[in-house]
């Protein structure tokens, strides 16, 4: 389904002409003598001409570091092409940039921890830090591991690690063992930082054990380094093999000049990994050069981040949005670093937390917004958000009714960005802007430098038709590789294989006619009713209008030859699936979608199977339902729930 023609939201004029995307469009148009007063025109020559752009993204944003002679290069083949291959520039030296006293992290364990650090008190732990690793001999290229809380400590063992071109890699203390051994075992971290416990909805989660086992596990790791936060960190690294504490590690190191190796553009940066539930996970490298470009680009282009703005964004350090949020220290922004559940005091901590400090960008997941639809919060009437000009949104497709939702109870003056890109990308193909209005259901458009198309299944771009998204011209936060893939072969295959030269990312979509876009789904989840492809995306969106149901999963079964629609519900304590609440889901499904949607079954299920950042696993779900494995069950929150699916006499008949 389309989304209105009329725009839900635009920006007054006065506050467009002032964002850094108007200044850059006049750096642009002083180069060829053309204006760019429109946003897909400055998109067009951003994807027609792609060294020059990303040259004149380096230079706006004031990017520290040797850009070399050659701009890219590029033989034709897509995944070779490589950008700047004469720079030298360091990650880190790029986010320490400010000096002073004003407040550069902020954070929030719940109500539990609160602290706060000025750019000086970062850049200090940074050197202490810095020094001690170089004590151990970490050096240029080795891997240093967080299994940690989204807080500052691991903020500042991130910057230290690659300053001295060291290689970050995290993932958050709700892993289990096998899933935090699948990653960390691929790529041999020589130091592993972890904290002696967290909070989770107001109690002290125990993670003694499961370090041991890790550290048994992982014999690469040569320290372990417990961060204090429930206040046990002596006790417990008395009981971790090879561990120390973060006090001991920095004891007799004090502050000083911080040094920064710069290193080729594409020198390993971050290795960030696939949801692994089909397998073990993919190990994806991204680059110093590439990460720093594109996110300075998306948060100075398109969310209009300025120094001084307060960012704010709800994800774990096993979710790449936690590497997009830190880069936010590029732009002089301040970080508003959480750890803990969304959902604490009721619902309230996090709009809390925006009032206190306020937050000028915040970000979330779409689940998380339809959350608090079902518990009726109204923010904007509880809280004092004067200060928040945009709300991100992404994991899954915000649906229409959310950004109805938002725009009443939130606030009705606010760029409201669904964006879409992923792990693989680190970043976005499709995000908001804040100069161009706002549609119900769609991503604002696609992101500069991204030649997206959307492609039929005969290969060629359509608009106003859905099909696969692919994008026809390199970029720089292409993966450098994957770890441990030293032909390419895996890298080639994940993305280069359905469409020759070009990449195809694996998501649903279709683009609008006036520039916009909409996801409807993981192209791999896509159900097939009759030969017709439908998106899972346009049924959750009709069943989240349900109070009665929490939250919902729809898969396709085999049946008869064909497929049939599958909808499990999980509903409401109290609530009961019966014949008339049956019969309404499908007639809003049929009335909202069409009759094609409409599930050949619904069945209440106790609950729904999702990934430690919260997804939810539509295929292992449809392996499960078949009798077929699901390869790798420590990529999931809680794998006991796939057992709920399993020989369902439902789904015999």
């Amino acid at each position: 389904m389309h989304a209105a023609d009329t725009p839900i939201w635009q920006p007054e004029p006065q506050r467009a002409a002032a964002t850094h995307l108007a200044a850059f469009g006049k750096l642009m148009s002083t180069l060829d003598n053309t204006r760019y007063d429109d946003y897909h025109s400055l998109w067009q020559a951003s994807v027609t001409q792609p060294a020059r752009f990303w040259s004149k993204v380096w230079d706006y944003s004031g990017v520290v570091g040797d850009k070399g002679e050659r701009l890219l290069q590029h033989d034709g083949h897509m995944r070779d092409a490589r950008f700047f291959p004469d720079a030298r520039l360091n990650y880190a030296e790029n986010l320490l940039r400010r000096r002073d006293d004003a407040l550069a992290v902020c954070f929030w364990g719940e109500d539990k921890v609160k602290r706060e650090l000025s750019w000086w008190e970062l850049s200090d732990l940074v050197s202490r830090l810095q020094q001690a690793m170089k004590e151990h001999g970490v050096q240029c290229g080795d891997r240093i591991a967080g299994y940690m809380p989204n807080m500052p400590e691991t903020l500042a063992a991130m910057l230290a690690a690659t300053s001295l071109g060291a290689v970050w890699t995290s993932c958050s203390p709700d892993f289990g063992t096998d899933g935090a051994v699948d990653r960390f075992g691929q790529t041999a971290p020589r130091m592993l930082f972890c904290p002696d416990g967290y909070w989770y909805n107001g109690k002290p989660v125990q993670i003694l054990n499961k370090i041991r086992v890790i550290a048994e596990q992982l014999p690469s790791v040569e320290k372990v380094v417990v961060v204090p936060y429930l206040g046990e960190a002596d006790a417990f690294a008395a009981n971790v093999p090879r561990a120390v504490t973060l006090d001991a590690l920095l004891q007799g190191f004090v502050a000083r000049q911080l040094q920064f190796v710069r290193v080729p553009f594409n020198h390993p940066l971050f290795i960030l990994y696939s949801s692994g539930t089909t397998g073990k996970p993919k190990c994806i490298v991204h680059g110093h050069g590439g990460t720093l470009l594109q996110h300075l680009k998306e948060h100075q282009l398109h969310a209009d981040i300025h120094s001084g703005d307060r960012l704010f964004y709800f994800t774990t350090c096993g979710w790449m949005m936690w590497n997009w949020l830190v880069s936010g220290l590029g732009s002089g922004a301040t970080l508003m670093l959480y750890d803990g559940s969304p959902f604490a005091g009721g619902g309230h901590i996090l709009w809390e937390y925006a009032q206190a400090y306020r937050c000028t960008h915040f970000g979330t997941s779409a689940k998380y917004i339809d959350g608090l639809k079902k518990i009726d919060l109204q923010p904007g009437k509880q809280y004092d958000l004067t200060c928040l000009r945009a709300v991100f949104s992404t994991g899954s497709p915000l649906v229409a009714e959310s950004f109805d939702w938002a725009y009443q109870a939130i606030k009705a003056d606010m760029n409201l960005a669904s964006i879409s890109g992923g792990t693989d990308i680190v970043s976005c193909f499709a995000l908001g802007c804040a100069t161009l209005p706002v549609y119900r259901g769609e991503l604002q458009c696609r992101g500069l430098g991204m030649a997206v198309e959307i492609r039929n299944d005969q290969g060629k771009p359509v608009v106003g038709e859905k099909g696969e998204l692919v994008c026809t011209q390199p970029f720089p936060s292409m993966p450098v590789g994957f770890w441990g893939d030293d032909s390419g072969e895996k890298y080639r295959k994940a993305y280069f294989d359905r469409f020759d030269n070009v990449w195809c990312h694996g998501d649903y979509a279709e683009l609008t006619a006036h520039g916009g876009m909409v996801i409807y789904g993981r192209s791999d989840a896509v159900l097939n009713p009759g030969g017709v492809r439908i998106g899972t995306a346009e049924i959750y969106r009709q069943v989240e209008t349900f109070p009665q149901v929490l939250e919902s999963i729809v898969v396709g079964q085999r049946w008869q030859d064909d497929e049939r629609v599958v909808l499990f519900v999980k509903l409401r304590n109290g609530q009961a699936l019966d014949a008339e609440l049956v019969a309404t889901i499908k007639n809003q499904i049929k009335q909202g979608a069409s009759p094609r949607h409409v599930p050949a079954k619904i069945i209440a299920v106790a609950d729904i199977p999702k990934t430690i950042s919260g997804k939810i696993v539509e295929l292992a779900v449809k392996n499960v339902i078949h009798g077929e494995p699901v390869n790798n069950m420590t990529a999931l929150a809680n794998p006991e729930a796939l057992q709920l699916f399993a020989n369902l006499p439902e789904l015999q008949s």
